[in-house]
């Protein structure tokens, strides 16, 4: 039987930032639907980077197990067993799935409704038997893999970050279509899970980050026995399962890779489709739905917040903009979006963090710039731990204001941290100088780092004749 319900919010996605906006609407009183077609957890949980970062756990400790001799241990070559690790991987996801279950937020008094959502007015969303009326909605649909129109790959087994995962045998030869991020993290896993593989780009591998700093995970996938295949139009895609081929081209030559899987890494697409969005008034694009600094779509009581929104697509921005739209939505603050100080990071070995301006970026927009760099072989902890291989990389003016930071080295993800704090709140290069940093740590090299900007002028000829004059004083 069909059932119209009146609600203050409408949620449409239970990812990471829809989730965030139900919650915390729920607990200020308000009267909540949130509805997902799918799982409760979006791709994030289900099939991003909850279980990518759990197959790279498993992929260090067989990498480590490789290395251990430069610590005078020896160890066998690891024994890597898929099922066991595809259990692994269910058992991370199964460990925070009570936190975006049904239960927990019809506990929290949100209405879940499990199907797909569709507009039916301005002001009005269909969602299987039920019609809803709301004051406000928010869009939080997410987004997919995008599948480039490759000619045979529609006739060819491959792939995605949605169905990699449930593998429970190694592949003999993965093909991985794609080099950014998301490609770079799953071949070098594989690779160090005893996987033969090929990655192969369009471009360079990860095209949009300082190439200086980029380098780096380059240099150690080719070392870990990734071949990376740049520069390339992919032309061509055959084959059955357990045994495809792609074919690519670079300057009229062509080759061809055979292998035994192929791995679709070539970016992601907005989930726009099937919402009705005309009807509702809505503008959008291949790209996304178009939202203003506040997050409104161009019908001003519809919000759209994460990747189908454009921009960034990363899950930390889902739950950033869920807390803008519950201050406009709610609390009716004219907040509004500020990317100064946005970090992202690639989890790779090493691993590669950004936030803020890349050097690129900064001279494009004519800004005076003063590049500062920290070696990680320079901080002691990183050479107990035979983890030397990295850079710290500032962008600054010539006052000392960060525009922007790189790391690429261990445990990058984690340091950036203080960065994106920098940048976020004005501080200067002095504050990191002459913080006290605990030793030995690798948090050091941000501080060496920052105090790096200082030591010309310390050390100059002018401060010498200082020090020369007051030492006559006594």
């Amino acid at each position: 039987m069909s059932e119209r319900l009146a609600v203050d919010v409408c949620v449409i996605g239970a990812g990471s930032g829809g989730l965030s906006v139900a919650a915390g609407a729920s607990q200020l009183g308000q009267k909540v639907v949130l509805c997902e077609r799918g799982k409760m957890g979006g791709d994030c949980l289900n099939y991003g980077c909850v279980p990518s970062k759990a197959l790279i756990a498993a992929a260090r400790s067989a990498a480590a197990a490789r290395s251990a001799g430069r610590y005078g241990i020896t160890a066998a070559e690891p024994a890597v067993d898929y099922r066991a690790m595809r259990e692994h991987i269910r058992g991370v996801i199964a460990a925070i799935e009570p936190n975006d279950s049904v239960e927990r937020f019809t506990g929290l008094g949100v209405r879940v409704i499990k199907a797909s959502a569709t507009f039916a007015g301005p002001g009005e969303m269909r969602a299987g038997e039920v019609t809803i009326a709301a004051r406000r909605f928010v869009i939080a649909t997410g987004s997919a893999p995008a599948v480039p129109p490759i000619p045979g790959l529609d006739k060819t087994p491959y792939l995605t970050n949605e169905t990699v995962f449930d593998l429970d045998v190694r592949p003999a030869h993965l093909i991985v279509i794609g080099g950014g991020p998301i490609g770079c993290e799953l071949a070098q896993a594989h690779r160090r899970l005893g996987a033969r593989v090929t990655v192969i780009e369009m471009l360079t591998v990860l095209a949009k980050d300082d190439p200086e700093l980029a380098d780096f995970v380059r240099r150690q996938m080719s070392h870990d026995g990734v071949e990376i295949v740049e520069g390339v139009k992919v032309v061509g895609v055959e084959g059955a399962a357990g045994q495809v081929a792609v074919t690519v081209e670079q300057g009229g030559a062509r080759r061809r890779i055979d292998g035994s899987h192929i791995l679709v890494a070539a970016g992601r697409r907005a989930n726009v489709g099937g919402l009705n969005l005309e009807a509702a008034g809505v503008k959008y694009s291949a790209k996304g739905i178009e939202v203003d600094a506040r997050l409104r779509t161009s019908n001003k009581k519809i919000y759209a917040i994460g990747d189908v929104a454009g921009g960034y697509q990363f899950t930390h921005m889902a739950g950033y903009h869920a807390g803008i739209v519950i201050r406009n939505a709610l609390f009716r603050l004219p907040a509004k979006v500020d990317y100064r100080a946005v970090p992202w990071v690639t989890y790779t070995e090493p691993e590669l963090a950004n936030v803020g301006l890349t050097e690129a970026e900064a001279r494009q927009r004519g800004e005076t710039i003063r590049i500062l760099r920290w070696p990680f072989h320079e901080n002691d902890r990183a050479q107990t731990e035979r983890e030397t291989d990295g850079l710290v990389k500032i962008v600054a003016t010539p006052k000392g204001r960060v525009l922007g930071a790189g790391i690429v080295g261990p445990q990058a993800g984690e340091l950036i941290h203080l960065w994106g704090l920098v940048i976020a709140k004005g501080l200067k290069l002095s504050d990191v100088a002459g913080m006290i940093a605990p030793y030995p740590t690798l948090g050091e090299v941000n501080k060496r780092a920052a105090g790096s900007f200082y030591t010309p002028r310390l050390f100059s000829t002018f401060t010498r004749r200082v020090v020369r004059f007051l030492a006559r004083f006594g």
